[in-house]
């Protein structure tokens, strides 16, 4: 499971890209370093901002017997800055805590084959105006994804995100990126879209919220109330591969988890500076993996939708 992130290799690194440094609206779609940090106020030196999420995904039964649940936290810090030119630049500080519980899980070995789990780097996302509405970005990023008594040398992921958007004149936003990244038996090459498209004066299509428990790596319909509160349904997907403990039933093996989140949100904007936003929905395709020390697959399992609810503080400073 992974509410926090999601590919480590992959669409993880794309959600610290997002969460770097937009502003704390309701799930709207802002480039790390594109915006100023809350609506109508112009940036001025470093703007720092926090995010906390506690989630919880709740017992899902695996079709080879047995059942597992997962509930933990995630923190993102950081602060963007404006050199002017169009040109701006942050750092985003990352932290993942996964404590997983397994009962009777057959077709994974019989035994918990991993158990709490936990993910700390930096992205370091920049970007640049050039001209006519486009804007280039790149987020080079580290990070390490791991069980607990798992090596740290070996748990590495690196990489880099690089991505282009256009912003029409009626503010309107598309973009298309590609991320780039090695680590734990495998390398990703992937390719990824990135929407803030109105549809109305009230309706907007957008990618999830990146700090949000769904990742970033899908589409949501968003609608927005009076009295600064939002809400939206969504889907997105979501790989983490990390590496194992060298005393579990894998040593130094790689355990992996994918699904396909279906959530409602509802968000309540407290000002430019704050917001909170609330989850709830199921996990549904979703696979477990086993593999060995060289990535090679040792054990699979598909389990049923798992309900998921969580909570994401957003503030700025």
């Amino acid at each position: 499971m992974n509410f926090f992130s999601t590919r480590v290799a992959a669409v993880a690194v794309l959600g610290v890209l997002l969460a770097a440094a937009g502003p704390a609206q309701a799930g709207a779609y802002v480039d790390p370093v594109e915006e100023a940090p809350a609506q109508g106020r112009a940036a001025a030196g470093w703007q720092p901002f926090v995010s906390l999420t506690p989630v919880y995904q709740g017992s899902a039964d695996l079709d080879g017997g047995g059942d597992f649940s997962v509930g933990g936290a995630v923190v993102r810090g950081g602060a963007s800055y404006d050199f002017g030119g169009g040109t701006r630049a942050g750092v985003t500080l990352n932290y993942d805590y996964l404590d997983y519980s397994f009962s009777s899980p057959s077709s994974l070995g019989g035994r918990s084959p991993w158990g709490v789990v936990q993910r700390y780097g930096l992205s370091l996302p920049m970007s640049f105006t050039v001209g006519d509405g486009w804007r280039l970005g790149v987020a080079p990023s580290v990070d390490w994804f791991r069980e607990n008594g798992a090596h740290t040398g070996d748990s590495l992921v690196w990489g880099a995100l690089f991505s282009g958007t256009r912003r029409f004149a009626d503010g309107n936003l598309l973009g298309l990126g590609i991320g780039v990244f090695d680590g734990i038996e495998k390398t990703s090459v992937f390719p990824f879209l990135l929407v803030d498209w109105r549809l109305g004066e009230r309706w907007r299509l957008i990618n999830p919220l990146a700090s949000g428990p769904t990742g970033p790596a899908g589409i949501e319909l968003d609608y927005q109330f009076d009295g600064g509160w939002t809400a939206g349904v969504g889907v997105s997907y979501r790989v983490m591969r990390f590496r194992l403990s060298d005393d579990g039933p894998t040593p130094n093996g790689v355990g992996e988890e994918r699904g396909v989140p279906v959530f409602l949100r509802v968000t309540r904007q407290f000002s430019d500076q704050m917001a909170l936003h609330l989850y709830g929905g199921a996990v549904v395709a979703g696979q477990l993996r086993v593999e060995n020390s060289s990535g090679n697959l040792l054990r699979k399992d598909d389990f049923d939708p798992a309900p998921f609810f969580g909570a994401t503080f957003i503030g700025r400073f």
